[in-house]
């Protein structure tokens, strides 16, 4: 017996929510068309300035505009998706770029009893004090500053209370509603909702685990030790759980403040030069890169002008082999070899449905060429990087989340460098791990350990090879070896046929009954009303009906367009 999974109150207040909100902007969708905005009296717009206003916004900033107004969830939705060229069209991804994670500090939130009641302590065993008032606030989490029983100064990110129920709710609503356009809007389609849903699941799940954060902090320390150019802060790993974490507070000016810079004597140009040194070693070497390089997100201290970043909540990972891949890329486009690009490209892509392989060269070609008169000095990485990504979108050429994160990253961190130093070129920065990723892939011992690793595959498969064929032999012997043989379009085509041949049976039955019609006509055979036979009549009314409902099948069926 089927059963009815009933929806409980928060879902059920989540959709109507939801369907509110979407019914509100999707009448202002239909209404802003030219041709249906003419209707709209001017009398009416006159006296209704909000609707006016609403009216003159674009499709895509009424999308953000549901975003914002349907919660957290979805403008951390909408921030995530921000950098996916691969899934949304370029307009839309610049609207999502404007979504903002600022929202109200919880009222009545009592900070102590919060912290007693995670961590299982009393407050007084471990803290002098905690502020009660958040020096900041977001989606997911409150932060505030606090002191420790050794007198050192540590903040305490909380998670909201309910925030992963309010998430589970908003995701099993994001999942239906995408499941639902998926196959009933072509349109929707288009911007593959369920895989979006899935991603952004993957997404918040991670930042929701603080722990994980926790442990980013200790690998990202432990790549940069010893390097007296940066700082990592601290984490107390005794007073963290998966909804709270305690690290050291950081005293430091934002990198975006530059005339606090300046008036400390610490200069833009050299803090610009050696924060994307350092972002492009968490890159090329470590390949373990922190996801959102915001200038919010980098300090300067002053006492020994290191740099340091926080919140590594979003970071990166690339595979061993992926960032091999990843330092060719780099080479192959230096030296404008396009045929190998599209080689990486199709060996680190999660999905490749490239149409044209010509159009793809040619695309790539241009990118490679109209960089390739510039100077170094003059090269903008993110005017590169938005070409590439428009041209990864065209071509429907899917890279790895992240890889998008890390070309977002790319752009953000260059931008950073722009700020501090107007002169500023990434390429210099660049230069020194082209040369070294050159001597790497002629080193001895690259080409050494290649060829063990070459050697060793060969190994296995001699190994696998004999019980492998034998297996094959046996299933021939047993007659149960099967070969599965697909037909790709062979079910379109069977549709376009049946539809051929049941159009073609109508048009036989019509040219039937308009013959047979008009010899009874023609022969004047009894009954007769008003001197024409009735049974004449009939036949050619039937063949007009059967007529008509041919030629609205074959419009409903596009069957007119090029």
């Amino acid at each position: 017996m089927a059963s009815i999974k009933l929806l409980n109150k928060k879902q059920i207040i989540r959709y109507h929510k939801l369907f509110g909100i979407l019914t509100k902007y999707g009448f202002e969708d239909i209404m802003a068309h030219n041709k249906l905005k003419k209707l709209v009296p001017k009398s009416y717009l006159t006296n209704h300035p909000d609707a006016q206003k609403l009216l003159s916004f674009t499709k895509f900033e009424r999308i953000r505009m549901v975003l914002e107004e349907l919660g957290p969830t979805y403008v951390k939705l909408g921030q995530i998706f921000s950098n996916r060229d691969d899934m949304l069209p370029p307009d839309l991804i610049k609207e999502l770029a404007k979504l903002q994670d600022h929202v109200p500090e919880l009222k009545n939130f009592n900070v102590n009893e919060v912290v007693e009641k995670e961590l299982g302590i009393s407050i007084s065993e471990h803290f002098i004090s905690i502020n009660p008032k958040p020096i900041a606030a977001a989606s997911l989490a409150q932060v505030h500053k606090a002191k420790l029983l050794t007198g050192e100064n540590v903040v305490l990110k909380i998670q909201r209370p309910d925030i992963q129920e309010v998430i589970e709710s908003d995701i099993l609503v994001m999942k239906q509603v995408a499941k639902t356009l998926q196959k009933y809007s072509s349109q929707a389609k288009a911007f593959q909702p369920m895989l979006i849903v899935t991603s952004f699941e993957k997404s918040i799940r991670e930042e929701l685990q603080f722990l994980k954060e926790v442990g980013n902090m200790e690998r990202f320390t432990k790549n940069f030790e010893g390097n007296e150019a940066i700082y990592v802060p601290k984490a107390y790993r005794n007073l963290c759980t998966d909804k709270l974490i305690c690290m050291e507070f950081i005293t430091g000016v934002k990198v975006s403040e530059i005339a606090t810079l300046n008036s400390l004597n610490i200069n833009p140009v050299k803090v610009a030069k050696v924060g994307v040194d350092l972002y492009l070693q968490q890159v090329i070497e470590y390949g373990f890169f922190h996801a959102d390089p915001h200038p919010g997100n980098i300090f300067v201290l002053t006492e020994n002008q290191q740099i340091c970043f926080i919140d590594f909540g979003m970071m990166g990972s690339i595979m061993p082999n992926d960032k091999e891949a990843l330092s060719n890329l780099l080479i192959y486009f230096l030296k404008k070899d396009v045929q190998k690009i599209i080689t990486v490209l199709e060996r680190v892509a999660v999905k490749v449905e490239v149409s044209d392989y010509k159009k793809l060269k040619y695309d790539l070609y241009e990118l490679v060429e109209g960089f390739s008169d510039t100077s170094l000095q003059d090269i903008k990485l993110s005017t590169i990087l938005t070409q590439f990504k428009t041209i990864l979108y065209e071509n429907k050429i899917t890279l790895p989340h992240y890889l998008y994160m890390l070309i977002r990253a790319l752009i953000i961190i260059e931008g950073v460098g722009l700020k501090l130093d107007p002169a500023f070129s990434i390429t210099d920065n660049l230069q020194p791990y082209t040369s070294k990723i050159t001597k790497k892939r002629f080193s001895i011992k690259r080409l050494f350990k290649k060829n063990l690793n070459r050697l060793q595959d060969i190994s296995d498969l001699i190994e696998v090879l004999p019980n492998d064929i034998n297996t094959i032999l046996k299933k021939i012997k047993e007659g149960k070896l099967v070969i599965v043989h697909e037909h790709k379009g062979l079910n379109e085509f069977q549709e376009t046929i049946n539809k051929s041949v049941n159009r073609l049976v109508f048009a036989v039955i019509i040219a039937a009954l308009s013959i047979g019609s008009s010899i009874l006509v023609i022969a004047k055979m009894p009954p007769l009303v008003n001197g024409i036979p009735l049974l004449g009549a009939i036949g050619f009314l039937l063949s007009a009906i059967l007529g008509f409902y041919i030629l609205i099948s074959i419009f409903r069926n596009n069957q007119f367009k090029n």
